[in-house]
């Protein structure tokens, strides 16, 4: 999570001509968040919406951003080595992290916050110089899923010292989540919801189809066309957030298993999921996986996912049937 300004979203709407939807807008967790919702709103039920999800986004960021000195996800990774009640809400999407973190054998993984600070991703700022192979290995040692507990009875969590928790890769997506959590409590029926590039569609457009989406396509204009009702995407990429020294390119996606940014030619990945906060975090584990591992991973448990794939001279874009079915591309 980060308080900078956003880049622009991964995954955005087409701007095709359609009947006007009402429109609301903010500022929380570091980025911008948009709800269209295709039927009139009056001002007072807007007003009532956006209180409410200004209100669930800045109960997740005093929870969960590593930006927020206060924060309770700040407060737990400054604690000496014990167990530790959190509230509910980070007890929940920590747990998700962490089942995500095991299933991918840590190509996932929420408690890299040291490293991604050292490579100038985090709170303190960005650097020029790549870290030193031994500032790299001491702060590789002191993360892993692995070295944390949950206790389940008590919404514990296992600090073992030192180790820092980050949920920037999965917080997000689950703000879209609770944006959507508001509008369902409030009995809006059709509405797309969009978190620092993070989306979630319910129902229909105002044409009575389906939400008209565009996937970035790195280094293209272009967007990669798609449809959804019902469904999250979340995508995530390594061409956004960067840095370069001495001719090589440093992406703000790091490789929980060595400690560096990504070498590979997985430029980004997108996925579908009921939850976007589910989304969001397989994202990051199949672009961490790999142009070979990713998409095998994602085959052989369902996933629905696209890819797409740098080569010298274009984009070269793959999917799973799961993916093509509910995105209908």
């Amino acid at each position: 999570m980060t308080d900078r300004p956003a880049p622009p979203p991964v995954a955005s709407q087409e701007n095709t001509a359609a009947p006007p939807c009402h429109e609301l807008r903010g500022r929380s967790m570091g980025t911008t968040w948009t709800v269209k919702i295709a039927a009139p709103v009056g001002a007072a039920r807007a007003d009532a919406l956006d209180a409410a999800i200004q209100q669930a986004l800045e109960r997740i960021t005093r929870q969960m951003s590593t930006w927020e000195a206060d924060s309770v996800i700040t407060v737990l990774s400054q604690s000496e080595p014990g167990w530790y009640q959190v509230p509910e809400e980070l007890f929940h999407v920590l747990g998700h992290a962490l089942d995500v973190a095991r299933q991918t054998g840590g190509a996932y993984d929420p408690t890299v916050g040291g490293l991604v600070d050292l490579w100038g991703f985090g709170p303190r700022g960005a650097i020029a110089v790549p870290p030193a192979d031994s500032a790299i290995a001491a702060a590789l040692a002191q993360a892993g899923w692995h070295r944390t507990a949950l206790n389940a009875e008590h919404r514990g969590v296992w600090q073992p010292g030192r180790l820092q928790f980050d949920l920037s890769s999965i917080a997000k997506g689950y703000g879209a989540d609770q944006i959507a959590a508001v509008l369902d409590q409030h009995a809006i029926e059709h509405y797309l919801v969009e978190l620092g590039g993070e989306l979630k569609a319910r129902g229909l457009n105002p044409r009575q189809s389906r939400w008209a989406l565009g996937i970035d396509i790195p280094g293209d204009p272009a967007t990669f066309p798609i449809s959804l009702s019902d469904c999250a995407i979340a995508t995530s990429g390594d061409y956004r957030r960067h840095f370069e020294h001495g001719g090589r390119r440093y992406g703000h996606t790091l490789d929980p298993r060595t400690g560096r940014p990504l070498l590979h030619s997985l430029a980004s990945v997108s996925v579908l999921h009921h939850d976007c906060m589910l989304a969001d975090a397989l994202a990051t584990a199949l672009l961490c996986l790999g142009p070979g591992q990713g998409p095998a991973y994602a085959r052989a448990n369902g996933i629905a996912a696209l890819f797409m794939h740098r080569h010298p001279h274009d984009i070269a874009i793959e999917s799973t049937a799961e993916f093509r079915a509910l995105a209908r591309c």
